[in-house]
């Protein structure tokens, strides 16, 4: 059974989540605020992280914050619909995923779904990958810079590893967005990949002004580059 952090102070959103969250199978706990969420963190072991931007007596970023100091477990923020600063932010400091209030429960349901299934597949059984200078351990779901680790969320991690499985090969951004929300619909925009791409190329590329390993096709996409760079590959996002 899969066990659910869930963070929020409107208690009619407690409720009805809580109840359906259950519903489906899911372990669920919950906190009204910040003090109580590092708590209960520090007592607890999850699955994924439900994390509300505004709590009585803190931000969910904050509480972020300190989550992925120790643990690359999912997380998942809810955000207001006309808030992109927050979906923005969220991303930056190390959320998986966001959903906007009001949204539809089977949506919400579907979202968790997917952070979990994801989850799962990152840290399956497999080989090490080695290119440009990264290893990828995909029996660890780790990614070594100069034989130091990287610290990266599991949607940076699969990011990478989508990048890395797939060499000088141009992939659109329907494609990559595909890949990382295995979803039946399609949630992420494209200025959301523009974020994670920005945020990859930060932890791995020697000067992300000018990245080398992760290039931007113009009018096409993205590829992995192993060999010299043209300049209508130069550009980032």
């Amino acid at each position: 059974m899969k066990h659910i952090f869930f963070v929020e102070d409107d208690l009619s959103l407690i409720g009805g989540l809580t109840y359906a969250l259950k519903k489906e199978g899911y372990e669920v706990e919950n906190a009204r605020t910040a003090a109580e969420a590092e708590t209960l963190w520090a007592e607890g072991k999850y699955d994924l992280v439900i994390l509300d931007v505004a709590l009585p007596d803190g931000t969910g970023f904050a509480l972020c914050e300190k989550i992925r100091q120790t643990s690359k477990v999912p997380i998942m923020f809810l955000t207001a619909a006309d808030e992109e600063t927050d979906m923005i932010m969220g991303l930056d400091i190390g959320a998986d995923d966001y959903i906007t209030k009001p949204f539809k429960l089977a949506v919400f349901l579907s979202r968790i779904h997917a952070l979990l299934r994801r989850s799962e597949n990152f840290m399956q059984a497999g080989e090490e990958l080695s290119m440009n200078g990264i290893t990828l351990d995909m029996r660890s779901g780790e990614a070594r810079k100069g034989g130091k680790t990287l610290d990266l969320t599991s949607g940076e991690y699969k990011l990478l590893r989508m990048f890395m499985e797939n060499p000088d090969r141009v992939l659109s951004a329907e494609q990559i967005l595909a890949g990382l929300w295995d979803c039946d619909e399609n949630f992420i925009e494209n200025k959301t990949l523009a974020v994670y791409i920005r945020r990859l190329r930060m932890k791995i590329e020697d000067d992300p002004g000018t990245p080398e390993k992760i290039v931007t096709v113009r009018g096409m996409g993205y590829k992995w580059s192993t060999g010299s760079r043209t300049e209508n590959n130069r550009g980032s996002m």
